[in-house]
């Protein structure tokens, strides 16, 4: 067992109807004017209006940025910096899915240290307190809400930037499956199918521990208990309980370990590509999966997973996400000539050098190959 240290996590608040418990998580933390930071389809659901009703009511002044979008960029969260110091708010909330919450994130770490948010690229470059952080997910994937990193694009180039600061953790993190009920269909499938690689991918990741295989194992338990619905559309609320709490313990598994080569692959996907990240992941996981099973110690683990749902761990990952019937990489024009070019880039990614079993720029290639050789077969 290697030496390890764990991070600390965010105080959950669980439940069907947890977001009435929102003004009374600000006042403890003392707060008397929030930001809450948002997007407009979370406006559009009802859901901010809910909120800042619930916290005006008990005298916390309240404004709303809803200029949240998928996958922010660095001159996102620069604007959201920008209407937060004419705010001055003592405290931030993000409600909505990742991309409010990182959103939120990134905006604390420009207040709190000034610069850009390539300035944080890596972990603990902060250099002033943080603002206190609430974060209120309306889907069941990404667990930003139990994370220290801000993941932000930048604006050319589209690569993805992990910025962490145990700082920038959320102080609290309000789950309430209620909220899930009001996202679209896609999302639903796609966030779900994100928290399932990000369960997979931490439980062998070369960083975990004892505590973080704890929380993989659980979020998998979890997941694997109501995904199936859920990508069915036949999800009742302990179903999207379940997932959501699944999602929050893949965050913190991930907090306390890291991820893998399914998500060094998926990201030179969405950068050149556009296809989302829960999309691009979910493509890459069987054959990660399939060439991970080759390394002793993450063949047990999928073994223990495996008995969890009393399958084949890799068969039930291919149903299950032949169940969201995605459009594949062919859909989105990636062809083997692109492949090489697209393993260099992933082989680049700093969650690569996690696998359990090591990954080169060839092997990349040849789990590009596979998938797409994959949706030959089906088709």
């Amino acid at each position: 067992m290697n030496d390890f240290e764990t991070r600390p996590n965010p105080k959950l608040v669980y439940g069907a109807g947890k977001l009435a418990e929102l003004p009374r998580c600000v006042q403890e933390l003392g707060l008397k004017k929030v930001l809450l930071v948002t997007d407009a389809g979370i406006v559009a659901a009802g859901h901010v209006g809910r909120a800042q009703e619930a916290l005006e009511k008990e005298g916390i002044e309240t404004v709303v940025f809803e200029g949240a979008h998928m996958n922010p960029t660095e001159s996102d969260i620069a604007e959201c910096r920008e209407f937060a110091e004419g705010v001055k708010p003592d405290g931030l909330i993000g409600l909505g899915g990742g991309s409010s919450m990182d959103t939120a994130k990134g905006c604390n770490f420009l207040l709190s240290s000034g610069g850009t948010m390539s300035d944080y690229r890596g972990y603990g470059l902060a250099k002033s307190e943080m603002l206190p952080f609430i974060a209120v997910p309306t889907t069941a994937g990404t667990g930003s809400e139990c994370q220290s990193y801000a993941v932000v694009s930048q604006d050319e180039s589209h690569v993805k930037m992990a910025c962490g600061d145990p700082r920038a953790l959320a102080k609290v993190a309000i789950l309430d499956p209620e909220l899930t009920v009001s996202q679209p269909a896609s999302v639903a499938a796609l966030t779900a199918l994100d928290a399932l690689s990000h369960a997979l991918e931490s439980a062998v990741s070369t960083k975990r521990n004892p505590l973080s295989q704890i929380y993989s194992k659980e979020a998998f338990r979890l997941i694997a208990s109501g995904i199936e619905m859920v990508l069915q559309g036949a999800a009742l609320m302990e179903h999207r309980g379940n997932v959501m709490l699944g999602a929050a313990m893949a965050g913190l598994a991930i907090e306390n370990s890291m991820l893998g080569a399914a998500h060094a692959a998926a990201n030179p996907l969405t950068a050149r590509f556009d296809i989302p990240h829960g999309e691009a992941v979910s493509l890459m996981l069987p054959a990660v999966l399939r060439y991970n099973r080759e390394h002793s110690s993450a063949a047990a683990v999928y073994l223990e997973l495996s008995a969890l749902i009393h399958e084949p761990l890799v068969e039930w990952v291919e149903q299950v996400i032949a169940l969201a019937g995605l459009p594949g990489l062919s859909a989105a024009g990636v062809t083997e000539k692109e492949i090489p070019e697209l393993a260099k880039e992933a082989a680049a990614q700093w969650t690569g050098q996690f696998n359990p079993r090591a990954i080169s720029e060839a092997e990349f290639a040849n789990i590009y190959l596979e998938a797409l050789k994959s949706e030959e077969v089906v088709a």
